[in-house]
Protein backbone atom coordinates (compact mmCIF):
# COMPACT_ATOMS: atom_id res chain seq x y z
CA UNK A 1 0.00 0.00 0.00
CA UNK A 2 1.09 3.42 -0.96
CA UNK A 3 1.85 6.23 2.04
CA UNK A 4 -0.62 8.35 0.51
CA UNK A 5 -3.49 5.67 0.72
CA UNK A 6 -2.49 4.71 4.46
CA UNK A 7 -2.57 8.50 5.27
CA UNK A 8 -6.00 8.53 4.04
CA UNK A 9 -7.39 5.72 5.70
CA UNK A 10 -6.10 6.94 9.32
CA UNK A 11 -7.64 10.17 8.44
CA UNK A 12 -11.29 9.38 7.54
CA UNK A 13 -10.72 6.48 10.93
CA UNK A 14 -10.16 9.76 12.55
CA UNK A 15 -12.80 11.73 10.96
CA UNK A 16 -15.51 9.02 11.64
CA UNK A 17 -13.95 8.27 15.36
CA UNK A 18 -13.84 11.89 16.07
CA UNK A 19 -17.72 12.11 14.69
CA UNK A 20 -19.18 9.29 16.84
CA UNK A 21 -17.43 10.81 20.30
CA UNK A 22 -18.99 14.21 19.36
CA UNK A 23 -22.63 12.72 18.90
CA UNK A 24 -22.06 10.69 22.33
CA UNK A 25 -21.81 14.01 23.64
CA UNK A 26 -24.91 15.99 22.00
CA UNK A 27 -28.02 17.06 25.14
CA UNK A 28 -31.57 18.00 24.54
CA UNK A 29 -32.74 21.33 25.78
CA UNK A 30 -33.86 19.60 28.87
CA UNK A 31 -30.27 18.90 29.75
CA UNK A 32 -31.10 15.19 28.67
CA UNK A 33 -29.15 12.81 26.39
CA UNK A 34 -30.39 12.89 23.28
CA UNK A 35 -31.63 9.15 23.48
CA UNK A 36 -32.48 9.12 26.96
CA UNK A 37 -35.39 7.47 26.99
CA UNK A 38 -36.32 8.09 30.95
CA UNK A 39 -37.10 12.31 29.50
CA UNK A 40 -40.36 12.43 31.10
CA UNK A 41 -41.44 14.67 27.68
CA UNK A 42 -40.70 11.24 25.90
CA UNK A 43 -43.42 9.55 27.61
CA UNK A 44 -46.26 11.48 27.99
CA UNK A 45 -49.44 10.90 26.41
CA UNK A 46 -50.79 12.22 23.19
CA UNK A 47 -53.23 14.62 23.50
CA UNK A 48 -56.79 14.36 21.80
CA UNK A 49 -58.10 17.39 21.07
CA UNK A 50 -61.60 17.20 19.44
CA UNK A 51 -61.89 19.66 16.97
CA UNK A 52 -58.14 19.86 16.02
CA UNK A 53 -55.55 22.65 16.86
CA UNK A 54 -55.79 25.72 15.11
CA UNK A 55 -52.93 26.62 12.44
CA UNK A 56 -50.97 29.65 13.36
CA UNK A 57 -50.16 30.43 9.23
CA UNK A 58 -51.64 29.83 5.97
CA UNK A 59 -51.13 26.45 4.42
CA UNK A 60 -49.46 25.30 7.52
CA UNK A 61 -49.43 21.02 8.22
CA UNK A 62 -52.83 20.50 10.74
CA UNK A 63 -51.56 18.76 14.09
CA UNK A 64 -52.68 15.69 14.71
CA UNK A 65 -55.45 15.87 17.20
CA UNK A 66 -55.39 12.28 18.31
CA UNK A 67 -52.80 9.90 19.29
CA UNK A 68 -51.16 7.68 16.66
CA UNK A 69 -49.04 5.51 18.06
CA UNK A 70 -50.83 1.97 17.16
CA UNK A 71 -50.85 3.73 13.31
CA UNK A 72 -48.77 1.74 10.56
CA UNK A 73 -47.91 3.97 7.58
CA UNK A 74 -45.60 1.93 5.04
CA UNK A 75 -45.10 0.90 1.65
CA UNK A 76 -48.02 -1.14 1.99
CA UNK A 77 -50.20 0.95 4.25
CA UNK A 78 -51.26 4.19 5.85
CA UNK A 79 -53.37 4.03 8.39
CA UNK A 80 -54.37 7.56 8.04
CA UNK A 81 -56.18 6.48 5.16
CA UNK A 82 -58.72 4.55 6.70
CA UNK A 83 -60.44 7.53 8.29
CA UNK A 84 -58.93 10.63 5.85
CA UNK A 85 -59.46 9.05 2.55
CA UNK A 86 -61.50 10.45 0.10
CA UNK A 87 -63.96 7.18 0.08
CA UNK A 88 -64.04 7.26 4.06
CA UNK A 89 -63.85 10.79 5.83
CA UNK A 90 -67.39 11.62 5.80
CA UNK A 91 -68.15 8.46 7.56
CA UNK A 92 -65.45 8.06 10.03
CA UNK A 93 -65.98 12.67 10.63
CA UNK A 94 -62.43 13.28 10.05
CA UNK A 95 -60.87 16.09 7.84
CA UNK A 96 -60.71 14.68 4.07
CA UNK A 97 -57.09 14.00 2.86
CA UNK A 98 -56.57 17.69 1.10
CA UNK A 99 -56.29 18.72 -2.69
CA UNK A 100 -52.47 18.98 -2.66
CA UNK A 101 -51.72 15.58 -1.73
CA UNK A 102 -53.02 14.88 -4.86
CA UNK A 103 -50.83 16.93 -6.86
CA UNK A 104 -47.42 15.90 -8.31
CA UNK A 105 -44.66 17.74 -8.54
CA UNK A 106 -44.98 18.88 -11.54
CA UNK A 107 -48.47 20.40 -10.41
CA UNK A 108 -50.49 17.46 -12.34
CA UNK A 109 -53.44 16.25 -10.44
CA UNK A 110 -53.69 12.93 -9.71
CA UNK A 111 -56.47 10.11 -9.09
CA UNK A 112 -54.19 8.68 -6.18
CA UNK A 113 -52.40 10.45 -2.98
CA UNK A 114 -48.97 11.59 -4.59
CA UNK A 115 -46.38 9.42 -3.37
CA UNK A 116 -44.90 12.32 -2.04
CA UNK A 117 -47.02 13.21 0.20
CA UNK A 118 -48.02 9.28 1.39
CA UNK A 119 -45.78 9.27 4.84
CA UNK A 120 -48.22 11.76 6.55
CA UNK A 121 -45.82 11.82 9.24
CA UNK A 122 -43.38 14.02 7.50
CA UNK A 123 -45.66 16.96 7.94
CA UNK A 124 -48.19 16.45 10.16
CA UNK A 125 -47.18 15.47 13.91
CA UNK A 126 -48.92 14.56 17.14
CA UNK A 127 -48.96 16.88 20.21
CA UNK A 128 -48.09 15.88 24.05
CA UNK A 129 -49.14 17.83 27.04
CA UNK A 130 -45.20 18.57 27.60
CA UNK A 131 -44.67 22.26 28.54
CA UNK A 132 -42.78 24.42 25.97
CA UNK A 133 -38.96 24.56 26.12
CA UNK A 134 -38.97 28.25 25.41
CA UNK A 135 -41.44 30.77 24.82
CA UNK A 136 -43.62 30.72 21.78
CA UNK A 137 -42.98 34.13 20.25
CA UNK A 138 -44.56 33.65 16.89
CA UNK A 139 -46.54 36.66 15.40
CA UNK A 140 -46.02 38.78 18.00
CA UNK A 141 -44.11 41.37 15.99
Amino acid sequence: MSRGFVALLFGTAAVCLSGTVWAADVESLRGHAVTDSSDPALNKATLAVPGGFGVGWEEQPPMIPHPIDKYSIDLRQNGCLKCHSQATFETANAPRVAESHFLDRDGKKLDRLAPRRYFCTQCHAPQTGAMPLVDNVFGER
